[in-house]
């Protein structure tokens, strides 16, 4: 039943947002076109319920326009708010887009990604309240999950298609983050905390590219790249301080990055394609790693 619900809160967002602007007439229609509306119309108190619970669910409001009674989505707030929005709508598109696609199912290939649908909506819960959590956690790095972690959750984030939690660790009184869909046993607690004032989400990692940070200083990096590969670096940057000078064979990208390890593999993952000009530190760094995976084919 909460699943065919929330289908429907995904159908009403990806009709409206499709559409622009849609009378209550027209969504009647198209929701009778639909498989979901299992051949029922759309009554008025049924959409003002839906309406709400969307509101509810995404932060996503939908307003009607006083002079057309047409409904259309709510692009007001903040900027980080309208790219929350405009990240979910764009998320709830595609999952209504691809319900109705079961017919060809066969004929569209997705990613099997770790799911993080069972942990997210605990820690969302966890941000509005400034309650903190308890949790295991399964390190890579670790042959035992660690058990008892208490979190006092800062900020969610997205990266690759998986999410993480970045929150403070109450018994090493460290920021960490963590993935979660290597999280299990997690509840949510009736211990409450203080957001720190000094913690900025947008600051954390606006020197980073990637999931992991670290505290050293932003380093100038300079890149050489390949024509066909620079055309990907303009259309997805690496970072926002990406800036180019185009030559006729190759372009030059520059940044001001803090040196990760995820900056080093996504680098990596580019082959020969990327040219690592500056800082010499980066330069050695992924040298090394280069030399030690030839040698393991010699």
């Amino acid at each position: 039943m909460i699943r065919n619900l929330v289908n429907r809160y995904v159908w009403l967002v990806d009709t409206i947002s499709r559409y622009g602007r849609i009378s209550l007439k027209e969504l009647n229609n198209a929701w009778l076109r639909s498989e979901i509306s299992e051949g029922k119309p759309l009554a008025r108190r049924t959409f003002f319920h839906y309406r709400d619970a969307v509101e509810e669910m995404f932060d996503i409001n939908i307003q009607c326009d006083k002079a057309t009674f047409e409904y259309y989505i709510d692009d007001a707030g903040s900027e980080s708010n309208a790219r929350l929005r405009a990240w979910l709508v764009d998320s709830v598109s595609m999952s209504g887009m691809l319900s109705n696609a079961h017919d060809i199912s066969e004929r569209i290939i997705l990613e099997n990604v770790p799911s993080a649908r069972e942990h997210l909506p605990v820690v969302i819960d966890a941000l509005k309240q400034n309650r903190r959590i308890r949790f295991s956690y399964k390190s890579y790095t670790r042959s035992q999950p660690t058990d008892g972690i208490t979190l006092e959750p800062y900020f969610v984030k997205i990266f690759k298609q998986l999410w993480y939690v970045i929150g403070l660790n109450v018994k090493d009184g460290m920021i960490k983050t963590y993935s979660l869909d290597r999280i299990s046993r997690l509840n949510l607690l009736q211990e409450t905390f203080t957001m720190p004032g000094e913690v900025s989400p947008a600051d954390f990692f606006k020197d980073c590219f990637g999931i992991i940070t670290n505290q050293n200083s932003p380093k100038r990096i300079v890149l050489r790249v390949e024509p066909t590969q620079a055309k990907y670096f303009r259309a997805l940057p690496l970072h926002h301080s990406q800036r180019e000078e185009i030559h006729d064979n190759y372009s030059i990208f520059s940044y001001m990055m803090r040196i990760t390890y995820d900056l080093k593999e996504e680098l990596m993952s580019h082959g020969a394609s990327v040219e690592v000009l500056e800082p010499v530190e980066l330069k050695t760094l992924i040298r090394t790693e280069l030399e030690q995976a030839l040698s393991n084919y010699q």
